[in-house]
């Protein structure tokens, strides 16, 4: 079973705020099933924008961890703010999540798979 977007939101804030890291929500969106694209900013200015992992990246067809993909790496914001702008519009449900975490904090929170 999967837990709610709201509660595996609240989470993953609790556990990179207790590993040092810095978290936030940027948009909340549906409490039980919105999806969650995350904002990961580097100590040196750089973005990277992970979005849900397509269904065929899993192995199983009801998965119990979310898995994520990397959309986007740029040198500053503006392009990834335009890329979430667009997915808004979309999906009116969407959340965004800012991590300010090291690679192996990021890589104990989120599960990265290549698309």
């Amino acid at each position: 079973m999967r837990v709610t977007t709201e509660l595996w939101v609240s989470s993953l804030l609790r556990r990179a705020f207790s590993g040092g890291g810095f978290a936030a929500v940027e948009r909340r969106g549906a409490a039980e099933a919105g999806a969650v694209m995350i904002v990961r900013r580097g100590r040196m200015g750089d973005v990277r924008l992970y979005a849900p992992a397509a269904q065929a990246s899993y192995d199983e067809a009801r998965p119990e961890e979310r898995m994520f993909t990397e959309l986007l790496h740029a040198d500053g914001d503006e392009e990834a703010q335009k890329r979430i702008e667009r997915e808004t519009r979309f999906d009116p449900d969407l959340w965004i999540v800012e991590l300010e975490v090291d690679d192996a904090a990021f890589a104990e929170l989120v599960s990265v798979t290549t698309p």
